[in-house]
């Protein structure tokens, strides 16, 4: 170790400590103690340019333990990260300013408490619930290794990125680890190292009070590369296991790291360390163990900006600048293939590509919106080449595979196959499929909707880093019927519409699915949730009906009355819709003016301009009844006060489909009926 490396390290403490104490907030155990890995890390190995930190061939570093954030903005500041804006402009301005590390955890600075992805440049995912950095880190591993396939050429490699995750105690006792894990060690994922901080203390206290397993022989079982590096402090033996990864040809590498929490503080190696400031006296304590100066606060020596700049800087900005020289001769050679990359970092779908949407004709049998979804989605990824996904085991109730000439299955021997087998990992499909989106690629991932709560803190991810990952639920009511209320969904449509910024759709036919992918498919920053039916659904006469294309709008006028405004407005979603339109026609039938309006989508709709919002949902037509197979929770902002809904109060039962219809009410009559009281009542 050089004195420029001990100072670089003990100035990336000094800044943690500094930036915790003035919020006091924060956690800086883990940044004392594993500052030196993470110095090594981006110093000697990290192949990334501070001067564009979007360049598509950098290796992505993921800060997994993120409650550690302190020590990434550190990093992020010393070696002078550039930021990026909306529409992934690199700017001249530093991502992370000294003030922005004296604000740390404050209101509008750009060093939260922990990292957020489009927020602070420099940060490849958000992290914080533990086990989601290492698992979604996994899929940009994948994407690593699919874009390799798909693009590069014996004469010109563009894609060889590694995926770095630093991650702790917590990460690998949350379960979501374990299910990446496995999946990385049966892909063989050669480009990703996880960087264990195994520091033994948790809030509660030491692990051994609850952690006490081999992890080295869980990981070697995993079929990883594991590889052990017994001091923190060490940086030749870190380095060394750095090299070691970067030999490994054939698995995933664990690098185990046993660290010091707190190292160099008055409480080293105690909980106490954990989530607490040091305080001002335990602070001048550490720095003056470290050999820092006491009293300076967020000191910066002089060289440190200097040593950083040879280091990362400079070999990032040459292999960058090489990077892109290659990617112009590319051009040149292969100008298709080179224009879809440039538009896979655009977030742009190739040119035409929604003529390959299908029009279904009318049928009263109809498909279930599974199947037709099959069918849209084989004609969406068949015209936009990255798109790939697949499901947790399910593929086959999901309608979820690729089938098309060529698609493939992406295995350890097809790195191009766009069909994935996430295996029975609901978590990990989720996390790993915002992965591959953070790498900029289309992935989706399916399962039932009932095991969508298995998966729903990578789901709600999804949504606050505002990543167009597609999840697919199928089976999404009680119409999953003989199978029981173990797997019937009833709230998992409100709690999925509950989560800001998630667009949830729930299409009534085949033409609505088709209309649902085509909002889905342009999607930029922003995931959706499409919830589809197992049992078939009429495909609707659009020659009298509204168009299916109203789905963009979010909800719509399906049927209406020829008598001027409706007496009465039945809204539904999904496999409800048809029901509503028999209603519909029974109440036409006894002289009740009724309208149905179709909601494949209430974010969309709330978006509308109020004008077309209440084109759709006159305000003085408040007798209003809505339909759903599903928890009545969140229709009341629709039907108002003097409406009605039909929708679930318990859990489902086991029975053939006919008859829960029956038993819960979702029968035209008892519709139409519930509608007639409303007018009744006046």
């Amino acid at each position: 170790m050089t004195d420029l490396d001990t100072l670089s390290v003990n100035t990336i403490r000094g800044l943690c400590m500094d930036a915790i104490q003035k919020a006091n907030s924060g956690h800086p155990g883990t940044p004392m103690g594993m500052a030196p890995v993470a110095y090594t890390l981006w110093q000697r190995f990290l192949r990334f340019d501070p001067a564009d930190p979007i360049w598509p061939n950098r290796d992505r570093f993921v800060l997994s333990e993120g409650h550690a954030s302190a020590l990434l903005w550190s990093l992020l500041h010393l070696t002078g990260v550039r930021t990026v804006d909306p529409e992934y402009e690199v700017l001249g301005r530093p991502a992370v300013t000294l003030d922005d590390l004296k604000s740390f955890r404050q209101l509008d600075s750009r060093c939260p408490g922990h990292p957020e992805y489009r927020w602070t440049s420099g940060v490849e995912t958000t992290t914080g619930p533990l086990g989601q950095g290492v698992a979604t880190s996994v899929g940009m591993a994948i994407a690593g290794r699919w874009l390799a396939a798909r693009y590069n050429r014996d004469d010109f490699t563009l894609f060889d990125f590694d995926v770095y995750a630093l991650a702790g105690d917590g990460c690998m006792m949350e379960g979501v680890s374990a299910e990446a894990a496995s999946l990385a060690g049966h892909l063989r994922l050669s480009n990703l190292c996880w960087i264990y901080d195994s520091n033994r203390v948790t809030i509660e206290g030491h692990t051994d009070i609850t952690f006490t397993e081999d992890l080295a022989a869980r990981f070697l079982a995993y079929g990883w590369n594991v590889t052990t590096v017994a001091d923190a402090n060490d940086l030749g033996r870190i380095g060394r296991a750095c090299h070691s990864f970067r030999a490994e040809a054939e698995r995933p590498t664990l690098i185990l790291v046993h660290s010091h929490i707190g190292y160099g503080s008055p409480v080293e190696d105690s909980p106490q360390a954990h989530g607490s400031p040091f305080g001002p006296e335990g602070v001048k304590a550490t720095k003056r163990a470290l050999g820092l100066p006491p009293d300076a606060d967020f000191h910066i020596p002089d060289g440190v900006p200097d040593w950083f700049a040879r280091g990362i800087g400079a070999r990032g900005g040459q292999l960058r600048n090489h990077w892109e020289k290659t990617f112009d001769a590319y051009r040149g050679a292969y100008p298709e293939l080179a224009d879809e990359l440039e538009r896979i970092q655009r977030r742009e779908l190739p040119d035409g590509w929604e003529t390959a949407l299908p029009t279904f004709p009318a049928d009263p049998k109809g498909l279930a919106s599974r199947d037709s979804s099959g069918q849209v989605l084989n004609a969406v990824a068949k015209a936009v080449p990255w798109v790939l996904g697949g499901s947790a085991d399910l593929a086959p109730s999901t309608k979820t595979r690729l089938t098309f000439g060529g698609a493939g299955d992406f295995q350890p021997y097809d790195r191009a196959g766009r069909n994935l087998h996430f295996g029975v990992r609901e978590h990990a499909a989720a996390a790993v499929a915002n992965g591959m989106a953070l790498t900029k690629l289309r992935p989706y991932w399916s399962g039932f909707l009932i095991f969508s709560d298995y998966a729903k803190a990578a789901i709600r991810l999804s949504a606050l880093m505002e990543i167009p990952t597609v999840h697919i639920f199928t089976h999404d009511s009680i119409g999953v019927g003989e199978d029981g209320p173990t797997h019937q969904p009833v709230e998992q449509l409100a709690g999925l519409r509950a989560t800001p910024g998630l667009l949830v759709f729930r299409p009534a036919d085949a033409n609505e699915v088709t209309e649902t992918w085509r909002v889905v498919a342009g999607l930029r920053r922003a995931p959706a949730a499409l919830v589809l039916s197992r049992q078939p659904l009429p495909t609707l006469d659009r020659t009298r009906l509204g168009a299916a294309s109203g789905v963009a709008w979010g909800a719509y006028v399906l049927a209406d009355t020829d008598r001027g405004e409706p007496e009465v407005i039945l809204l539904a979603t999904g496999s409800e819709v048809a029901l509503a339109l028999a209603a519909h026609e029974e109440l036409t039938a006894e002289g009740i003016a009724s309208r149905v309006v179709s909601m494949p989508c209430w974010e969309l709709f709330d978006r509308q301009p109020r004008e077309y919002r209440d084109r759709v949902l006159p305000p003085a037509v408040t007798r209003r009844v809505a339909v759903e197979e599903g928890s009545t929770f969140g229709w009341d902002r629709y039907v108002g006060a003097d409406g009605a809904i039909v929708g679930m109060h318990t859990f489902g039962a086991s029975a053939p489909l006919k008859q829960l219809l029956t038993k819960f009410g979702f029968t035209p009559e008892r519709v139409a009926q519930v509608a007639r009281e409303l007018v009744a009542r006046g």
